[in-house]
């Protein structure tokens, strides 16, 4: 996992889109295109969390080095060192993939 100096603000998390497979599973080779934007990704960095009306800080549940699925166009895409990045709500997240 790829480490970065940058910590999201609040609820957001900062992920790395994960490619698919180029190729169908007949073998045509797909020109990037005519690739759909990836819906998974792994979490590099994630904010403190958010307060409730009380004050009470409740961290996120996904945490850097999850593999996620998560809505094909949501969040913001962004540049950081010359990579693409995607930053997100953690409600934007559809769910965590198991080990």
């Amino acid at each position: 996992m790829k480490t970065i100096d940058f910590v999201p603000l609040k609820d957001r998390v900062l992920i790395k889109r994960i490619d698919r497979e180029s190729k169908s599973p007949g073998g045509i080779i797909i020109p990037d295109t005519a690739k759909e934007k990836p819906i998974e990704g792994e979490v590099l960095a994630v904010g403190s969390g958010v307060r409730d009306d009380n004050g009470t800080l409740h961290p996120l549940e996904v945490k850097a080095g999850d593999r996620v699925l998560f809505a094909k166009w949501g969040g913001n895409e962004v540049k950081i060192d010359g990579e693409e990045y995607t930053i997100l709500k953690e409600s934007d997240i559809l769910g965590i993939f198991k080990k």
